[in-house]
């Protein structure tokens, strides 16, 4: 079974991310900021993690997957970004940051499902995909 990581410090997302992706067979863990997100991600060793551009505290998303791509221990962990700000800005200082996709807020459910299952795919499967 595969782990996701839902990081965000609003409960309503965090509860609404957990009921979408409970369509999937993953198991389902939650932090609230960026230094959650950093411990539980070293624990627990997430194969993907949803992670808000925009918390709390030290560590916003984009900080926290930079220090996660670089990390030896997490540095496998497909990270997905998650934004109210849209605009090829906020994109590109996600990718920048290390994310391996980007979802404005509100999001389609079914597309970021599909994208979960893209990125969670065998490497051979994944090839050449966009």
């Amino acid at each position: 079974m595969k782990t996701i990581l839902v990081v965000d410090d609003r409960p309503e997302v965090r509860e609404l991310l957990q009921k979408t992706l409970s369509r999937g067979r993953y198991q389902i863990l939650c932090a609230e900021n960026g230094q959650q997100a950093l411990s539980i991600a070293r624990e627990s060793h997430p194969d993907l993690i949803l992670m808000d551009v925009m918390m709390p505290g030290a560590l916003n998303g984009n900080e926290t997957t930079r220090i996660l791509k670089s990390d030896p221990t997490t540095k496998r962990s497909k990270v997905v970004m998650l934004t109210g700000r849209a605009g090829t800005q906020a994109m590109d200082e996600a990718l920048g940051a290390g994310a391996d996709g980007f979802f404005a807020k509100p999001f389609s459910p079914l597309e970021l499902l599909l994208k979960i299952e893209e990125l969670l795919a065998p490497a051979s499967h994944t090839r050449g995909a966009t």
